[in-house]
Protein backbone atom coordinates (compact mmCIF):
# COMPACT_ATOMS: atom_id res chain seq x y z
CA UNK A 1 0.00 0.00 0.00
CA UNK A 2 1.26 3.47 -0.86
CA UNK A 3 2.11 5.86 1.94
CA UNK A 4 1.58 9.61 2.18
CA UNK A 5 4.02 11.96 3.89
CA UNK A 6 2.43 14.40 6.33
CA UNK A 7 5.75 15.89 7.45
CA UNK A 8 9.42 15.15 6.96
CA UNK A 9 9.22 12.62 9.79
CA UNK A 10 5.64 11.33 9.72
CA UNK A 11 3.94 9.33 6.99
CA UNK A 12 0.70 7.38 7.07
CA UNK A 13 -0.93 4.56 5.16
CA UNK A 14 -3.12 5.51 2.19
CA UNK A 15 -6.15 4.09 4.00
CA UNK A 16 -6.58 4.67 7.74
CA UNK A 17 -8.45 2.53 10.24
CA UNK A 18 -10.93 4.57 12.27
CA UNK A 19 -11.59 3.50 15.87
CA UNK A 20 -14.54 5.72 16.73
CA UNK A 21 -16.76 2.65 17.15
CA UNK A 22 -14.24 0.54 19.02
CA UNK A 23 -16.19 0.73 22.27
CA UNK A 24 -19.47 -0.17 20.53
CA UNK A 25 -18.36 -3.70 19.72
CA UNK A 26 -19.81 -6.50 21.82
CA UNK A 27 -16.24 -7.78 22.20
CA UNK A 28 -13.77 -5.16 23.39
CA UNK A 29 -11.24 -7.68 24.71
CA UNK A 30 -7.53 -7.03 24.06
CA UNK A 31 -7.35 -10.16 21.90
CA UNK A 32 -10.19 -9.01 19.64
CA UNK A 33 -8.78 -5.49 19.28
CA UNK A 34 -5.39 -6.99 18.52
CA UNK A 35 -7.00 -9.10 15.80
CA UNK A 36 -8.46 -5.94 14.22
CA UNK A 37 -5.09 -4.20 14.19
CA UNK A 38 -3.39 -7.26 12.74
CA UNK A 39 -6.06 -7.54 10.03
CA UNK A 40 -5.24 -3.95 9.07
CA UNK A 41 -1.50 -4.57 9.09
CA UNK A 42 -1.92 -7.58 6.80
CA UNK A 43 -3.14 -5.12 4.12
CA UNK A 44 -0.57 -2.43 4.78
CA UNK A 45 -2.97 -0.28 6.82
CA UNK A 46 -0.71 0.95 9.60
CA UNK A 47 -2.43 4.15 10.74
CA UNK A 48 -4.98 4.00 13.57
CA UNK A 49 -7.34 6.95 14.11
CA UNK A 50 -8.47 7.67 17.66
CA UNK A 51 -9.86 10.58 19.70
CA UNK A 52 -10.04 11.16 23.42
CA UNK A 53 -13.85 11.47 23.25
CA UNK A 54 -14.48 8.22 21.34
CA UNK A 55 -16.55 5.76 23.32
CA UNK A 56 -17.26 8.35 25.99
CA UNK A 57 -13.50 8.69 26.62
CA UNK A 58 -13.05 4.89 26.68
CA UNK A 59 -11.76 3.93 23.20
CA UNK A 60 -8.15 4.92 23.81
CA UNK A 61 -8.07 2.76 26.94
CA UNK A 62 -9.54 -0.19 25.01
CA UNK A 63 -6.84 0.16 22.39
CA UNK A 64 -4.19 0.57 25.07
CA UNK A 65 -5.14 -2.74 26.65
CA UNK A 66 -4.51 -4.47 23.32
CA UNK A 67 -1.14 -2.75 22.88
CA UNK A 68 -0.17 -3.74 26.42
CA UNK A 69 -0.94 -7.37 25.56
CA UNK A 70 0.95 -7.17 22.25
CA UNK A 71 3.54 -4.39 22.68
CA UNK A 72 5.31 -5.26 19.41
CA UNK A 73 2.36 -3.68 17.59
CA UNK A 74 3.43 -0.23 18.80
CA UNK A 75 6.38 -0.23 16.42
CA UNK A 76 4.18 -1.23 13.47
CA UNK A 77 1.52 1.46 13.67
CA UNK A 78 1.05 5.22 13.63
CA UNK A 79 -1.45 6.61 16.12
CA UNK A 80 -3.68 9.61 15.41
CA UNK A 81 -5.75 11.08 18.21
CA UNK A 82 -7.76 14.24 18.83
CA UNK A 83 -8.74 16.54 21.65
CA UNK A 84 -10.80 19.62 22.64
CA UNK A 85 -14.38 18.25 22.83
CA UNK A 86 -15.74 18.17 26.38
CA UNK A 87 -18.97 16.35 27.23
CA UNK A 88 -20.56 15.13 30.44
CA UNK A 89 -18.96 11.67 30.39
CA UNK A 90 -15.90 9.77 31.57
CA UNK A 91 -13.17 11.98 32.99
CA UNK A 92 -15.23 15.07 32.18
CA UNK A 93 -18.35 13.84 33.99
CA UNK A 94 -20.15 16.82 35.45
CA UNK A 95 -19.50 19.18 32.55
CA UNK A 96 -22.43 21.59 32.54
CA UNK A 97 -22.53 21.98 28.77
CA UNK A 98 -20.91 20.35 25.77
CA UNK A 99 -18.10 22.64 24.70
CA UNK A 100 -14.67 22.93 23.13
CA UNK A 101 -11.49 23.67 25.06
CA UNK A 102 -8.32 24.67 23.22
CA UNK A 103 -6.57 26.10 26.25
CA UNK A 104 -3.01 25.03 27.05
CA UNK A 105 -4.08 23.30 30.24
CA UNK A 106 -6.75 21.21 28.52
CA UNK A 107 -4.65 20.22 25.50
CA UNK A 108 -1.66 19.21 27.62
CA UNK A 109 -3.86 17.23 30.03
CA UNK A 110 -5.58 15.49 27.11
CA UNK A 111 -2.26 14.52 25.51
CA UNK A 112 -0.92 13.16 28.79
CA UNK A 113 -4.12 11.13 29.28
CA UNK A 114 -3.96 9.77 25.72
CA UNK A 115 -0.35 8.70 26.14
CA UNK A 116 -1.13 7.02 29.44
CA UNK A 117 -4.30 5.25 28.30
CA UNK A 118 -2.75 3.91 25.09
CA UNK A 119 0.60 3.14 26.73
CA UNK A 120 2.53 5.19 24.19
CA UNK A 121 5.70 7.25 24.40
CA UNK A 122 4.46 9.63 21.72
CA UNK A 123 1.48 10.44 19.51
CA UNK A 124 2.25 10.46 15.80
CA UNK A 125 -0.47 12.97 14.90
CA UNK A 126 -2.53 15.12 17.25
CA UNK A 127 -5.60 16.88 15.84
CA UNK A 128 -7.70 19.68 17.31
CA UNK A 129 -11.05 17.96 16.93
CA UNK A 130 -13.40 20.90 16.32
CA UNK A 131 -12.97 24.64 15.73
CA UNK A 132 -13.29 26.47 19.04
CA UNK A 133 -15.06 29.88 18.76
CA UNK A 134 -13.26 30.87 21.97
CA UNK A 135 -9.80 29.81 20.77
CA UNK A 136 -6.85 32.06 21.53
CA UNK A 137 -4.80 31.08 18.47
CA UNK A 138 -1.58 32.33 20.05
CA UNK A 139 -2.04 30.16 23.14
CA UNK A 140 -3.25 27.12 21.20
CA UNK A 141 -0.55 27.51 18.57
CA UNK A 142 2.26 27.82 21.12
CA UNK A 143 0.90 24.79 22.98
CA UNK A 144 0.98 22.66 19.84
CA UNK A 145 4.49 23.91 18.98
CA UNK A 146 5.68 23.03 22.50
CA UNK A 147 4.16 19.54 22.34
CA UNK A 148 6.07 18.84 19.12
CA UNK A 149 9.28 20.25 20.61
CA UNK A 150 8.82 18.08 23.72
CA UNK A 151 8.60 14.88 21.66
CA UNK A 152 5.21 13.93 23.08
CA UNK A 153 3.67 14.63 19.68
CA UNK A 154 5.38 14.15 16.30
CA UNK A 155 2.99 16.23 14.19
CA UNK A 156 -0.17 18.28 14.61
CA UNK A 157 -3.23 19.08 12.54
CA UNK A 158 -6.92 19.85 12.79
CA UNK A 159 -10.31 18.30 12.14
CA UNK A 160 -13.50 19.88 10.80
CA UNK A 161 -11.78 23.25 10.28
CA UNK A 162 -12.77 25.65 7.53
CA UNK A 163 -9.99 27.42 5.61
CA UNK A 164 -10.27 30.56 7.76
CA UNK A 165 -10.09 28.51 10.99
CA UNK A 166 -6.98 26.81 9.60
CA UNK A 167 -5.34 30.12 8.67
CA UNK A 168 -6.06 31.62 12.09
CA UNK A 169 -4.46 28.76 14.00
CA UNK A 170 -1.54 28.46 11.60
CA UNK A 171 -0.82 32.19 12.09
CA UNK A 172 -0.08 31.47 15.75
CA UNK A 173 2.28 28.56 15.09
CA UNK A 174 5.79 27.78 13.89
CA UNK A 175 4.96 24.12 13.24
CA UNK A 176 3.20 23.44 9.95
CA UNK A 177 -0.26 21.95 10.30
CA UNK A 178 -0.11 18.51 8.70
CA UNK A 179 -3.72 17.71 7.76
CA UNK A 180 -7.39 18.54 8.18
CA UNK A 181 -9.78 15.65 8.81
CA UNK A 182 -13.16 16.56 7.29
CA UNK A 183 -16.32 14.78 6.24
CA UNK A 184 -16.11 14.05 2.53
CA UNK A 185 -17.64 11.29 0.43
CA UNK A 186 -20.12 10.68 -2.37
CA UNK A 187 -22.71 11.56 0.28
CA UNK A 188 -20.90 14.74 1.39
CA UNK A 189 -19.82 16.62 -1.74
CA UNK A 190 -19.61 20.21 -0.49
CA UNK A 191 -15.86 20.14 0.26
CA UNK A 192 -15.16 19.72 -3.44
CA UNK A 193 -16.74 23.10 -4.25
CA UNK A 194 -16.81 25.18 -1.04
CA UNK A 195 -13.06 25.71 -0.86
CA UNK A 196 -12.20 23.15 1.83
CA UNK A 197 -10.33 20.72 -0.43
CA UNK A 198 -9.04 23.47 -2.75
CA UNK A 199 -7.41 25.24 0.21
CA UNK A 200 -5.62 22.11 1.37
CA UNK A 201 -4.66 21.06 -2.14
CA UNK A 202 -3.22 24.52 -2.81
CA UNK A 203 -0.96 24.19 0.22
CA UNK A 204 0.02 20.59 -0.48
CA UNK A 205 -1.73 19.30 2.63
CA UNK A 206 -3.23 15.78 2.50
CA UNK A 207 -6.92 15.55 3.37
CA UNK A 208 -8.18 12.99 5.88
CA UNK A 209 -11.77 11.97 5.11
CA UNK A 210 -14.06 10.82 7.88
CA UNK A 211 -17.27 8.92 7.10
CA UNK A 212 -16.13 8.03 3.55
CA UNK A 213 -19.15 5.73 3.21
CA UNK A 214 -21.61 8.41 4.28
CA UNK A 215 -22.38 6.72 7.56
CA UNK A 216 -23.34 3.57 5.63
CA UNK A 217 -25.76 5.36 3.29
CA UNK A 218 -23.56 4.55 0.29
CA UNK A 219 -23.89 0.84 0.96
CA UNK A 220 -27.59 0.76 0.08
CA UNK A 221 -30.16 2.82 -1.79
CA UNK A 222 -30.38 5.34 1.07
CA UNK A 223 -27.71 7.29 -0.78
CA UNK A 224 -29.96 7.43 -3.85
CA UNK A 225 -31.07 4.56 -6.10
CA UNK A 226 -29.30 5.87 -9.20
CA UNK A 227 -25.99 6.21 -7.37
CA UNK A 228 -26.41 2.82 -5.69
CA UNK A 229 -27.15 1.07 -8.98
CA UNK A 230 -24.13 2.68 -10.66
CA UNK A 231 -21.83 1.78 -7.77
CA UNK A 232 -23.10 -1.79 -7.84
CA UNK A 233 -22.42 -2.06 -11.58
CA UNK A 234 -18.89 -0.76 -11.11
CA UNK A 235 -18.31 -2.99 -8.10
CA UNK A 236 -19.41 -6.08 -10.01
CA UNK A 237 -17.13 -5.16 -12.91
CA UNK A 238 -14.12 -4.90 -10.60
CA UNK A 239 -14.97 -7.85 -8.34
CA UNK A 240 -15.31 -5.69 -5.22
CA UNK A 241 -18.15 -4.27 -3.14
CA UNK A 242 -19.73 -0.81 -3.15
CA UNK A 243 -17.53 0.35 -0.29
CA UNK A 244 -14.43 -0.21 -2.41
CA UNK A 245 -15.93 1.92 -5.20
CA UNK A 246 -16.74 4.75 -2.78
CA UNK A 247 -13.21 4.70 -1.39
CA UNK A 248 -11.56 4.37 -4.82
CA UNK A 249 -13.50 7.48 -5.88
CA UNK A 250 -11.83 9.42 -3.06
CA UNK A 251 -8.41 7.93 -3.74
CA UNK A 252 -8.58 9.06 -7.37
CA UNK A 253 -8.63 12.73 -6.40
CA UNK A 254 -5.29 14.58 -6.73
CA UNK A 255 -5.58 16.16 -3.26
CA UNK A 256 -4.24 12.97 -1.60
CA UNK A 257 -7.45 12.14 0.26
CA UNK A 258 -6.91 9.63 3.06
CA UNK A 259 -10.16 7.73 3.83
CA UNK A 260 -10.67 6.87 7.49
CA UNK A 261 -12.53 3.56 7.48
CA UNK A 262 -14.35 2.38 10.59
CA UNK A 263 -15.86 -1.05 11.12
CA UNK A 264 -15.83 -3.57 13.96
CA UNK A 265 -16.36 -6.62 11.74
CA UNK A 266 -13.17 -8.56 11.08
CA UNK A 267 -14.36 -9.78 7.69
CA UNK A 268 -15.03 -6.18 6.63
CA UNK A 269 -11.69 -5.00 7.99
CA UNK A 270 -10.01 -7.65 5.82
CA UNK A 271 -11.43 -5.98 2.68
CA UNK A 272 -10.65 -2.34 3.48
CA UNK A 273 -7.83 -2.27 0.93
CA UNK A 274 -10.01 -3.61 -1.92
CA UNK A 275 -10.37 -0.04 -3.18
CA UNK A 276 -6.79 -0.28 -4.41
CA UNK A 277 -7.95 -2.87 -6.95
CA UNK A 278 -10.12 -0.28 -8.71
CA UNK A 279 -8.73 1.85 -11.52
CA UNK A 280 -11.03 4.88 -11.42
CA UNK A 281 -11.04 6.71 -14.76
CA UNK A 282 -11.96 10.39 -15.06
CA UNK A 283 -15.23 9.51 -16.79
CA UNK A 284 -16.11 6.94 -14.12
CA UNK A 285 -15.32 9.52 -11.45
CA UNK A 286 -17.69 12.01 -13.06
CA UNK A 287 -20.36 9.39 -13.57
CA UNK A 288 -20.41 8.80 -9.82
CA UNK A 289 -20.20 12.51 -9.07
CA UNK A 290 -23.13 13.22 -11.38
CA UNK A 291 -25.22 10.45 -9.84
CA UNK A 292 -24.42 11.75 -6.35
CA UNK A 293 -25.34 15.31 -7.34
CA UNK A 294 -28.55 14.13 -8.95
CA UNK A 295 -27.96 16.25 -12.05
CA UNK A 296 -25.33 17.03 -14.67
CA UNK A 297 -22.48 19.36 -13.84
CA UNK A 298 -23.09 22.87 -15.23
Amino acid sequence: MNRISLTDTVDVSRIIYGMWRLGDDADTSPAHVQAKIEACLAQGITTMDQADIYGGYKAEEIMGAALKQAPALKDQIEVVTKCDIVIDAGRHAGAEVKHYDTSRAHIEASVDASLRLMGLDRIDLLLIHRPDPLMDHHETGRTLDDLVASGKVRSVGVSNFRPWDWSLLQAGMDTRLATNQIEVSLAALDPFTNGDIAHLQQHGVPVMAWSPLGGGRLMDSAGGPQLHDLMTQMADAHGVDNAAIAVAWLLAHPANILPVMGTNTLSRIATLADALKVNMSRQAWYQLYTAALGHEVP
